[in-house]
């Protein structure tokens, strides 16, 4: 019997079905998201934050109808590098659009672990460098079992998640009785600064959107994605919106902004005045759902760091696949210990607006390029299946001029402060 090695022609296996594909979405934004930044978009925003998230989230819906349309013509791994070649014809732009899309992923999840200690302290009273060490070699460890049990257990967690979030609508939805006579307040900004606050807002809340672009790297691993991944991509967006409007809605008008602000633990503040059960609950919840986060963002670095070395004639070790668990074994090690490394070394705040700033110059190119294979009647792009995602009219190139604007915006935020 010979001895199984890890070999390049080891194949990546198709297990991921629709559920799972929405649960490994939902999981990243969700994670990423309200459990940790509802406070921070609140300290930008104020009272208009709920209105900052839906800027965000219609920025992030028409991204993800171009992701969605990309995912079908090219079902491969590293699909946005994919896409950037047959957009613009050229190689380092290429190559350079998959690096930054793994450091994407690397200072996402380097968020997501800072966020985690978070919450993590309020539990359990230990050192936070020992925190984060541990929950990167448990997650590292699951990421590399398997992409079918890596999910299941994603999936899991994600309706914990979502519980959680339920759980402080339930507690806390009383003070949605203010909305009619506070909605001017939430939804109308009242000046040119406020509506400053709301686009700083809107720019920190969409990294919280951050997730759905993560799903086209797994789709060598997904069952007939030419259906799954369009259908994933639109539930995963709606009902993240939803939730996230909600949960900013009740928390606006439940805490002071301040408190809000200021709280590293943001839903268990929330709930402390209510339930000290609850808030507990919550709290453990949320650490649940942060590292969630963490092990998806594992996931989806180590595959374009796959994806991006067997197509760019990288290093062998990388594109290796193990027989056994049929995983990417030294990628994925690779990016959970780049992770540790920004975790240790950068504050929450600065990660999230320094990923938000990455993924919004790749959501502008991702958008061009669907935009430039319009014109150019590039093969397939006007096929039936395609053209069942959108009918829009020059959708992507909008879709690109927003996120250009709220990338010029913020930068004439940093020089003009």
């Amino acid at each position: 019997m010979t001895k199984p090695t890890s070999t390049n022609a080891e194949p990546l296996a198709r297990r991921i079905n629709l559920p799972l594909l929405i649960f490994y979405g939902l999981g990243t934004i969700l994670g990423a998201g309200i459990y940790v930044l509802v406070g921070k978009v609140a300290g930008s925003a104020g009272l208009l934050a709920p209105l900052a998230f839906i800027v965000a989230g219609v920025i992030a819906w028409l991204t993800a109808m171009s992701y969605s349309k990309l995912a079908v013509l090219f079902p491969q791994s590293a699909g946005e590098a994919i896409y950037i070649e047959n957009g613009f014809h050229q190689q380092w732009l290429t190559l350079a659009v998959g690096l930054l899309i793994i450091l994407t992923g690397i200072v996402s999840a380097a968020t997501l672990t800072r966020g985690f200690v978070g919450y993590f302290v309020l539990l359990v009273p230990i050192n936070e460098t020992l925190a984060m060490v541990a929950a990167l070699i448990l997650l590292t460890a699951l990421a590399v079992w398997g992409i079918a049990e890596s999910l299941a257990m994603a999936a899991l967690v994600t309706m914990i998640e979502i519980a959680g979030l339920l759980l402080v609508l339930f507690f806390c939805g009383d003070s949605l009785q203010q909305l009619p006579e506070q909605a001017s307040k939430l939804f109308i900004p009242g000046s040119a600064t406020e509506l400053a606050g709301v686009f700083a807002g809107a720019f920190l809340a969409f990294y919280a959107f951050i997730g759905f672009e993560d799903m086209v790297n797994v789709v060598e691993e997904v069952k007939q994605p030419e259906v799954t991944m369009p259908k994933a991509i639109f539930w995963v967006v709606v009902l993240s919106t939803s939730l996230y409007v909600l949960i900013a809605l009740v928390a606006t008008l439940s805490l002071p902004l301040d408190k809000l602000a200021q709280s590293e633990a943001p839903l268990a503040e929330l709930l402390s005045s209510k339930s000290a059960m609850a808030a507990k609950v919550v709290a453990v919840i949320s650490v649940l759902a942060i590292i969630n986060g963490v092990l998806i963002q594992i996931i989806m670095a180590s595959r374009v760091c796959y994806g991006m070395s067997k197509r760019y004639g990288g290093p062998a070790y990388l594109h290796s696949v193990s027989p056994f668990t049929h995983t990417p074994i030294v990628a994925t090690l690779l990016m959970a210990a780049l992770i540790l490394v920004a975790a240790l070394l950068f504050p929450l705040t600065a990660l999230a607006k320094f990923t938000s700033f990455i993924i919004l110059i790749i959501f502008s190119l991702i958008n061009l390029a669907l935009w430039k294979m319009h014109k150019n009647n590039y093969p397939n792009a006007h096929s039936q299946t395609v053209q069942q995602i959108s009918q829009l009219p020059g959708y992507p190139l909008l879709a690109a001029l927003l996120c250009l604007g709220l990338l010029v915006f913020q930068m004439s935020s940093f020089l003009n402060p």
